[in-house]
């Protein structure tokens, strides 16, 4: 098989999967923007050829020197696992005459406004909602919402650009800040924990899910400097009593917008009264290092998964799901340069069996702005079969792990 990858090299996790497709016989054509001398070696030694354009969202001139390149080239997918690429990878295929996501249906899963009226006709729970713009009509439809509410940006990813507001005098200070946000979504708060229900789907088949438990909610982990926000891959979901109602959700998610063949990510909230709501949805992958802490819960190579999943329509890999997972991100106290890690040896001492990886900027590296990467200023990952001992080991990273700047 064929496949055009649309930007190989970047995000971070797009070598792996470009890596999986070869590794199950796909000869991958990649289309993006970088030089093909700055392409990670990854996705160069998987890579059959490489086009670039002179920008991925001019798609025009994207669309003529793809046309012109599958003269010589036929290709049978194209494929695109980053936010921002959706629509012009559904363009492509249109304009191509291929399977998979048109752009009417892309849009559902690129408009959050669109995508929650979906789910509200098909009987869907969802936040009450309403489009507005960043000016004097979005303090109107907050009114109507009412506070506290959130605001995002219709076509956003990850948490970027959203915010709890409590008042009107709260939101009129924000908007100024938002002018570059054309549109947005205002959205009714919901109280709750935040979950994920992601998947690997071919034909309109689920052939791989996970549920991930982010601790705190995502909103207040890029609110708050200190805190060391975690993932929670959870080893089996289905066991746990409260968490059945997101998983029915998401299957009525994915069936409500004809999701097909390819991976998901679902975020949802779990009330104090055990009602699921649901939160938003796209037709990629999770970041923030998510696709490896489901593969250690799940014990599958994911990247491999979704390729075999679109090539051949099924996951040959077993899912043995020994272990729950999590990472933990680490931010650094102070401005400029690391300068000191307190904490490290007695918890590696303590827990090294359940340790799987630790990445921490080194001392000397300059400190990463913590609001424009979840990455933080490095990571570790610990596993163990036992849900609570997990978080506990996690909590202990959390707490006893401290990273100085300055």
């Amino acid at each position: 098989m064929n496949i055009l990858f649309l930007s190989p090299g970047f995000p971070v996790e797009m070598p792996r999967f470009v890596r999986g497709l070869a590794s199950v016989g796909a000869s991958v054509l990649g289309v993006g923007d970088q030089p093909e001398s700055l392409l990670p070696p990854m996705a160069r030694d998987a890579l059959a050829g490489y086009v670039q354009v002179r920008s991925l969202w001019d798609e025009e001139q994207v669309l003529a020197q793809v046309r012109e390149l599958t003269r010589a080239r036929p290709v049978d997918r194209v494929e695109c696992l980053w936010e921002p690429g959706v629509l012009l990878a559904a363009r492509l295929r249109e304009a191509l005459g291929l399977p998979g996501m048109g752009v009417e249906q892309a849009t559902a899963f690129r408009d959050k406004e669109r995508m929650k009226q979906l789910l509200d006709e098909a009987g869907i729970r969802t936040p009450r909602h309403r489009l507005s713009t960043t000016n004097g009509s979005c303090l109107e439809v907050a009114e109507q919402i009412g506070y506290p509410l959130i605001i995002k940006p219709i076509a956003g990813a990850g948490s970027a650009d959203t915010y709890r507001v409590e008042n009107a005098a709260e939101l009129e200070r924000l908007l100024p800040g938002m002018q570059h946000v054309p549109e947005v979504s205002v959205e009714e708060f919901i109280h709750g924990e935040e979950f994920t229900f992601d998947t690997v789907c071919a034909s309109g088949k689920i052939l791989f899910h996970n549920v991930s438990w982010y601790r705190p909610c995502p909103l207040i982990a890029r609110t708050v400097d200190w805190i060391s926000p975690q993932t929670v891959s959870l080893r089996s979901p289905e066991s746990h009593s409260k968490i059945h109602v997101g998983l029915e959700m998401g299957q009525a998610v994915l069936k409500a917008l004809g999701f097909d063949t390819g991976f998901t990510h679902m975020e949802w909230f779990l009330t104090d009264s055990g009602e699921a709501v649901f939160g938003e949805i796209a037709a990629r992958p999770p970041g923030a290092l998510s696709v490896d802490v489901m593969n250690v819960s799940s014990g599958v190579d994911t990247f491999r998964g979704w390729a075999e999943a679109v090539c051949h329509g099924r996951i040959d890999q077993p899912f043995p799901r020994h272990f729950n997972s999590a990472v933990i991100f680490k931010r650094a106290q102070g401005r400029g340069r690391i300068r000191n890690i307190e904490g490290l040896g007695r918890l590696v001492a303590r827990y090294r069996p359940h340790i799987v990886d630790i990445d921490l900027l080194p001392v000397g590296a300059p400190r990463r702005d913590w609001k424009q990467t979840l990455l933080s200023d490095g990571h570790v990952m610990v596993r163990h079969p036992d849900l609570h001992a997990v978080m506990e080991i996690a909590d202990r990273f959390g707490t006893d792990l401290q990273v100085y700047a300055g």
